[in-house]
């Protein structure tokens, strides 16, 4: 629904039609699904109906800047250096600016993604809201908030304290300064409002994540580029891992499983190599860990590449051995890519592999991938050993999976769900 808004110019009075302003803020543009969809967002909703601005902190050091992103696509974020991803005393400095920003862009909706930016974003436009003239005759600014759940830092990040201190501030800020909430799929949901006891039921609005999938898939088409590069045989399954290297990402484990495979007396497994695209805080120690596990040249790091989906092409199978998640951006473009894919049960990952098919000891084979539900290195290898010697079922979980993500995924699906929830809370 369009706002009008009564100008008045050489005493003449007239309706001037404006177009909904939406502001988006994220603490950083780093190098994940989070960056890619608050600019994909913000770029295709710009149009008659809408407006968009985007507000982004900083990239710490360590961590790959995607402005490059959001320039391809035309966005020009409004950078805020104060705000990071860790606590800091910068937050009150953050916080200000962003409620300054506020102030100047005047939106109908403020839409936070990811924890750091939910909470100095949500305060910000709480204070925005009420800090008016208008509040003292109880007439607020008619602003409403979204927050996206990209994750959650719930579990398996910090101490029980400071754990504990998070849950608290999303209850408050769920409660006092949010319209409504997204969260990606239905065990996010799960976690988020029956665990953790975050937001009413009410709030909540599942809307799976979003990609380009026409990118994707015309960029699937060459398996040498990446084989070549690592020197895999045609005999050889290249498992792939994308992503930061961070510790939440669990990657030893995914080093040990790889370790444990080599071990394994399996007498018809095939030769294995494992490459993991991506850098982060943890990459020296992982390498090191590598070479003491005796993996040298079994496994290769290639660091931040921007041809992710041209290497998807050479890769047999993709594995991701996370903690926590939200639902992974790399598994669904690797579904869309045509390749199977392995992962622990967390997160919304348990809702992009589908219904359990068969059980096996420490993992289950679902509709559209492996489910490693016994996160040790032995469950991960042995559910890795049953996919890598299964061409058959590889070429069935490639093509439920890509069929899969095709009908759920795609940015234009995305950006209508989002369209139509900022619609009916202008409306309400």
């Amino acid at each position: 629904m369009k706002n009008v808004r009564r100008d008045r110019s050489a005493g003449h009075h007239f309706f001037k039609y404006l177009r909904m302003k939406i502001v988006h803020i994220i603490a950083r543009l780093n190098v994940g699904g989070p960056a890619r969809q608050v600019v994909w967002l913000t770029e295709k909703l710009r149009n008659d109906e809408f407006e968009s601005a985007l507000i982004a902190g900083t990239v710490p050091a360590g961590e790959k800047d995607m402005g490059y992103f959001a320039a391809e696509h035309g966005v020009d974020p409004i950078y805020i250096p104060e705000l990071s991803r860790e606590l800091s005393p910068k937050d009150i400095i953050s916080l200000y600016k962003i409620y300054r920003e506020l102030r100047r862009q005047k939106p109908d909706i403020v839409h936070t993604h990811t924890a750091k930016a939910g909470t100095v974003g949500r305060v910000a436009a709480f204070l925005y809201r009420w800090m008016t003239l208008r509040t003292l005759i109880g007439k607020p600014r008619r602003v409403k908030v979204v927050h996206t759940f990209h994750g959650h830092v719930f579990h398996s990040y910090y101490g029980r304290f400071k754990t504990g201190l998070f849950v608290l501030i999303e209850r408050i800020l769920a409660k006092i300064a949010t319209s409504k909430i997204i969260v990606l799929a239905e065990q996010q949901l799960r976690e988020i409002h029956q665990d953790f006891g975050v937001g009413s039921s009410g709030q909540f609005e599942i809307m799976p994540l979003g990609i380009e999938i026409t990118e994707v898939a015309e960029n699937t088409t060459d398996r040498s580029i990446l084989r070549r590069e690592i020197a895999a045989g045609a005999d050889e399954i290249v498992v792939g891992f994308v992503g930061r290297l961070t510790e939440i990402k669990d990657l030893p484990l995914l080093l040990e499983t790889v370790a444990a495979y080599e071990r394994s007396d399996e007498p018809i497994k095939p030769r294995l190599k494992l490459v993991i695209v991506g850098d982060g805080n943890v990459r020296e120690g992982l390498e090191m860990l590598s070479r003491e596990l005796g993996l040298t040249g079994v496994v290769t790091f290639l660091g931040n590449r921007e041809n992710v989906t041209e290497l998807f092409s050479g890769m047999d199978i993709v594995a991701l051995s996370s903690k926590n998640e939200g639902t992974p951006l790399s598994l669904i473009e690797a579904m869309d890519a045509g390749k199977p894919v392995i992962s622990t049960a967390v997160g919304g990952v348990v809702d992009l592999l589908g219904k359990r098919c068969e059980e096996f000891e420490g993992f289950a084979l679902c509709e559209r991938g492996i489910s490693v539900d016994n996160a040790t290195p032995e469950s991960f290898a042995n559910g890795l050993i049953y996919l890598a010697k299964n061409e058959k079922l590889r070429q069935g979980l490639s093509s439920s999976g890509r069929d899969f993500v095709r009908e759920n995924f795609s940015v234009d699906r995305l950006v209508n769900d989002v369209s139509t929830l900022y619609r009916n809370l202008t409306k309400a």
